[in-house]
């Protein structure tokens, strides 16, 4: 076993010990089953990127196939962004998309294999009755008194269903197994339903359709998928996929083999699709691709990437064990993505103007910053220097506190990039609001000059009060306020305060020159996407905090 193969995780454990043994004379062959009826989000991105980077590890075969089995929930416009996510995430994917309707001719006809073995039955007890005789986990259940149906019966029962003479919920298929067995799912589980609707991709030419459980193996064993990856929920169900799978000859030679792994649970995240939909539809956020969303449309549209997505699951790993992730360590990976690679620059978010009251009226000099001091290759840039800038209103107190380095009366900060100052005076309106702020400077005092041998404890970043281009600025925090939530009340935990816009922001003004979905680093503020771009006004989005951390 070369270096390259060698097991990172239980499953590529599982995966080598059946290349050793020659289980398969095929090549490692992997899927991603998503059901068309919703947004991807980051629980999915851990099974997308586990499903494909096994097949790109082993020179294996990566699908992508829609579960579209239920025309009560699936949408073409799922679908479409259900592909955008995969190229996204997937670089090297070919491209090709699968559907389970695809296959609806041969599931009938596996069915019908069942069928014509003594294996599967029609049965005319209602839904109800049917949870009634199943039974529960201490008590087994009892067969239907349709069960012994002979099989010419049921054939020509199950050709009726195919052929629209029944209404919905009046037959169903059924697998004949054991009414007694532990597993639920093994006490004849419902294989095919009858379902007048529309279907996204064939239209009205079925009125019957396979139910997940029966349909998913045989997709599986139609595709030559080798391995199947699915999150723990399903470990219950692999009696059921494994027994379809060896009562029908086309894959009791080689059949692919399911195995379960843990899901993703994030921190202060709402990570269940059912609920995220519910907050959509509610108007709790602005869509699928809200910025606040675990959806991969969400990250997209906050400004992840997808490198960041994948360290992320890289570095949490594969498991058996159900566990809690704290989100802080999503907003590290994607910090360590962007701060080598992106620009930065001074955004003051809540100006307040500082007049240099020593400096000439009309003088405009341009200092020298360094776009990224850990990528020399970015080089430097220039920026305009007068005798009126803005700074942060947070960076000047009027009576600050013990150890408040920054600028109050008397005290003396640099303005980087550029020169000392020390803060003489401010003026405030009738409220008490401090309004401008007045200072001197000191000329020996300019960044790189080499003259400057005195000390300040602070540095405060600015813009050019005339020179500097308007932004708005998204603000966002964490989804939920905490994880302390259930189905019932999770509404109740959504954060409020999640998004928060500012106007009026002021940037440096080479900004005005920056492309739509650039990153760059605001100095102290964290990194933020340009957005939109409309007359003057720059509008951006925060990807992440700077002060947020997480230590591995």
């Amino acid at each position: 076993m070369s270096n390259k193969n060698k097991a990172s995780n239980f499953i590529e454990k599982i995966i080598n010990d059946d290349i050793k043994n020659n289980k398969y004379s095929r090549k490692i062959h992997t899927r991603f089953p998503p059901e068309p009826n919703g947004y991807l989000h980051l629980g999915h991105v851990k099974s997308i990127l586990l499903n494909y980077g096994i097949a790109q590890k082993y020179d294996g075969i990566f699908n992508l196939r829609f579960d579209d089995t239920n025309p009560l929930k699936e949408d073409e416009k799922f679908v479409e962004s259900i592909i955008e996510d995969v190229k996204w995430l997937c670089p090297n994917w070919d491209g090709k998309v699968y559907y389970a309707s695809n296959y609806f001719g041969q599931t009938y006809n596996y069915a019908v294999e069942l069928i014509k073995k003594g294996l599967a039955y029609i049965d005319d007890l209602t839904a109800e009755e049917i949870r009634e005789y199943r039974g529960t986990l201490k008590e087994p259940g009892k067969n239907s008194p349709y069960r012994d149906r002979s099989i010419e019966e049921n054939l020509e029962l199950f050709t009726n269903m195919k052929e629209g003479k029944y209404e919905d919920g009046e037959k169903v298929l059924r697998a004949k197994i054991d009414m007694k067995n532990p597993n639920l799912n093994m006490r004849d589980p419902v294989i095919y339903r009858i379902l007048h609707e529309e279907h996204h991709n064939t239209k009205d030419e079925w009125c019957i359709y396979p139910m997940y459980d029966f349909a998913h193996p045989i997709q599986d064993g139609i595709e030559n998928i080798t391995h199947s990856l699915c999150t723990l929920e399903f470990e219950d169900h692999r009696p059921l996929y494994e027994w379809i799978l060896n009562n029908l000859e086309d894959f009791k030679e080689e059949p692919p083999k399911q195995i379960e792994f843990a899901k993703l649970y994030l921190t202060n995240t709402m990570m269940g699709k059912r609920y995220l939909k519910e907050m959509v539809e509610k108007n709790y956020v602005d869509g699928w691709d809200d910025p606040r969303m675990p959806t991969i449309s969400g990250y997209r549209n906050r400004g992840y990437t997808p490198e960041a997505l994948a360290k992320f699951c890289d570095e949490i790993g594969v498991s058996k064990a159900q566990s809690e992730v704290d989100i802080a360590m999503l907003e590290h990976e994607i910090k360590e993505d962007l701060k080598f690679s992106e620009h930065r620059t001074m955004a003051v978010l809540d100006p307040i103007k500082l007049i240099i009251t020593n400096y000439p009226e009309d003088k405009v000099e341009m200092v020298e910053a360094t776009n990224n001091p850990k990528n020399k290759e970015l080089g430097n840039r220039m920026i305009p220097f007068g005798k009126e800038v803005y700074i942060e209103r947070d960076d000047f107190m009027v009576d600050p506190p013990k150890k408040y380095y920054r600028l109050f009366p008397g005290n003396e900060v640099r303005l980087r990039h550029a020169y000392f100052v020390k803060c003489l005076d401010y003026e405030t309106d009738e409220n008490g609001n401090v309004t401008e702020i007045y200072c001197t400077y000191d000329q020996e005092t300019k960044s790189g000059s080499g003259f400057n041998k005195r000390k300040v404890k602070s540095t405060i970043h600015w813009v050019h009060a005339d020179q500097s281009v308007e932004a708005e600025v998204t603000l966002f925090e964490y989804l939920m306020i905490d994880d302390d939530y259930n189905k019932d009340n999770f509404l109740d935990k959504f954060n409020k305060d999640s998004k928060e816009v500012l106007k009026n922001c002021k940037l440096e003004k080479n900004m005005k020159e920056r492309d739509l979905e650039e990153r760059f680093q605001f100095l102290r503020h964290g990194y933020f996407i340009l957005k939109e771009k409309k007359d003057n006004l720059l509008k951006f989005n925060r990807i992440v905090s700077q002060k947020s951390s997480w230590k591995k």
